[in-house]
């Protein structure tokens, strides 16, 4: 760390998003990230948009089974419409690097990237363990009602909105600089306790439990093939079943485990607690793709609808 006291003033002469280990270790310009997003983004909108809405047309109009996590599901494609309907303003942005439109537009849409990503989190963990415990205890799947999972969704909703608001605060510098936006806002140095406590929360509640519960749901689902069906609930049902957690567990363990397992090192690196040239350009290379990974949640979910739900691809 001593080795960065003479950047500092180069530091607090450049732009507010690079660390200081950035400057040190000679990566303040990851450039390809531009086109990465650009592209990502570009062929994710009009599969995504097209795919989500009308599986939400669907699942809001036609489907009525209780027992088959449909709020959840409808709750998923919301987040996921949501990220979708704003990317064409990151796709403006990611090409002619000018943000023309107000700060605030610019911390919502940035806003909407991880309210997206921990919302779907939440709700493929629910959708995994709803099916997982009716399928276990299917007489309480006949008691269940409707409203307990809208309340559970509305629960998710607001916890998760209010957990993510640190995620635009912490990029909210330099407000007076409206010309950029995402990739290239400002980042807020944070005190070793409010660091210590988001990443503790931000990697136990959206990605260890998620994966414990994700994956414990696989494993009992997976056994109750090789038990002896009860009258009412044939082999080709837990079939469907099984198949919906296994493709919950690929969406989750493909989108979301590369970003939570590089954010850890990502932050650190933009805190200057990391110094490490190797460690810093690794963290600051796998970011864009872990974040663009991470996107790609809007065109697998739907499969999800599609593919693992015989009730839909009847209607």
């Amino acid at each position: 760390m001593a080795h960065l006291d003479k950047y500092t003033e180069t530091f607090k002469m450049g732009s507010n998003s690079t660390s200081t280990a950035e400057i040190y270790c000679n990566v303040t310009n990851v450039k390809f990230q531009y086109s990465l997003y650009a592209t990502t983004y570009i062929l994710i909108f009009i599969p995504g948009l097209l795919a989500n809405s009308a599986a939400l047309w669907v699942l809001c109009r036609f489907i009525s089974k209780k027992n088959k996590a449909i709020i959840f599901m409808i709750n998923l494609s919301v987040a996921d419409l949501a990220h979708v309907l704003s990317l064409p303003l990151r796709i403006y942005y990611y090409i002619s690097h000018h943000w023309p439109f107000q700060r605030a537009l610019c911390l919502l849409c940035f806003y909407l990237k991880y309210l997206n990503m921990y919302a779907s989190i939440c709700f493929l963990t629910c959708i995994s363990l709803q099916r997982c415990f009716f399928l276990l205890k299917p007489f309480r799947a006949r008691d269940w009602k409707r409203r307990y999972d809208v309340g559970i969704s509305a629960a998710i909703w607001i916890v998760v909105g209010t957990a993510c608001l640190p995620f635009p605060i912490l990029r909210s510098t330099d407000l007076n600089n409206n010309k950029s936006c995402f990739a290239d806002l400002g980042y807020k140095q944070m005190n070793a306790v409010a660091l210590v406590g988001m990443i503790t929360v931000a990697e136990l509640a959206g990605f260890v439990i998620p994966v414990i519960i994700i994956a414990w749901c696989t494993w009992k689902t997976t056994i109750s093939l090789r038990q002896p069906p009860m009258a009412f609930q044939g082999i080709s049902e837990r079939q469907k079943a099984l198949r919906m957690v296994f493709m919950c567990a690929a969406v989750f363990f493909i989108c979301f485990t590369p970003y939570h397992i590089n954010f850890i090192f990502y932050t650190m690196v933009k805190e200057t607690i990391i110094s490490s040239c190797p460690v810093v350009r690794i963290a600051l290379y796998f970011h864009p793709f872990c974040l663009c990974l991470a996107s790609l949640c809007c065109l697998l979910d739907p499969i999800l609808y599609y593919f693992m739900a015989s009730e839909f691809r009847d209607q």
